[in-house]
């Protein structure tokens, strides 16, 4: 049987994000989202999770390129004195592996993000992370304290077929080529270790390699291909004019995102396959 997980990631990062994540979960065949605490539309992220209960939220943990949730003076060295964490994420990599001094800010700067969306009422059901930070060796060894501590039981592992992706998208090759061994790698390391506590993932996850260009041409061609079993597909769908995710992400295409998640076109092929909708819960979504 195949099964598909279907999630917005950087929900609550703004007003389109926000307005884009509840038009996929309402018209469409979004499942998930992934929600970034330290975000300035992230009040009203979780206003719209409140109202719509069955859409399932996760952890979107946010360690580059967003804002953190504690203060500076309470995670020295972490974020700059306006608590922004560094935009390079080779960079930040770097400091986060090799400095041992920012292990315990990150520990608490990690156990807040997930405090914060649980404080909000919503139960932190999955950990995924922005720009995969989450398979980061020691991020994921913080995580693999916390996650059994809070009840988290499902986790992205980030790992992507690259000739699949190529088949049918030939853009960035020597870069998805990196990308499929850096990911690879990290998502094999953190294998054994979500097996030894039990936490689900999806035997394969699509959006690693064509990450902000998740349109409905290339959705209906890999949905063909999919593996048996469970699948998640992740996008960054948008509503625009949004000038905060025109500033960070200028090359994604966020409203043909959203246009492949809400067609009427990839809802027939799934029909058409018999792929069942899902989420991490299990709780299987009608076709709309």
């Amino acid at each position: 049987m195949k099964q598909l997980i279907i999630t917005s990631d950087d929900f609550g990062l703004s007003p389109g994000v926000n307005a884009a994540v509840e038009k996929a979960w309402r018209d469409g065949i979004l499942t998930c989202a992934s929600i970034m605490p330290g975000a300035a539309a992230f009040d009203e992220a979780v206003g719209i999770a409140r109202r719509n209960p069955d859409l399932q939220v996760g952890l979107h943990l946010t360690l580059v390129q967003g804002s953190a949730v504690l203060p500076p003076e309470d995670i020295p060295g972490l974020v700059d004195a306006a608590g922004n964490f560094r935009d390079n994420p080779v960079a930040a990599g770097m400091r986060y592996f090799f400095d041992k001094g920012l292990y315990k800010p990150l520990q608490r700067e990690i156990e807040a993000q997930i405090k914060r969306v649980k404080d909000a009422g919503i139960p932190v059901t999955h950990i995924d992370g922005h720009l995969n930070i989450h398979l980061h060796p020691t991020v994921f060894s913080i995580l693999g304290e916390l996650m059994p501590r809070y009840g988290i039981a499902s986790f992205r592992l980030s790992r992507e077929r690259l000739l699949h992706n190529l088949t049918f998208n030939r853009e960035r090759v020597a870069g998805k080529t990196l990308e499929r061994l850096i990911f690879g790698a990290l998502s094999s390391h953190a294998c054994s270790g979500l097996q030894r506590m039990g936490i689900r993932h999806a035997c394969e996850v699509k959006g690693v390699l064509n990450s902000g260009r998740m349109n409905e041409e290339y959705i209906l061609n890999i949905l063909d291909g999919l593996n048996e079993g469970l699948t998640e597909i992740y996008f960054h769908p948008g509503c625009l004019p949004d000038s905060e995710i025109t500033r960070r992400m200028p090359d994604y295409r966020h409203e043909d995102e959203l246009a492949a998640i809400t067609s009427p076109q990839v809802r027939r092929k799934l029909a058409a396959l018999a792929i069942e909708l899902t989420n991490y819960r299990g709780d299987v979504k009608q076709y709309v």
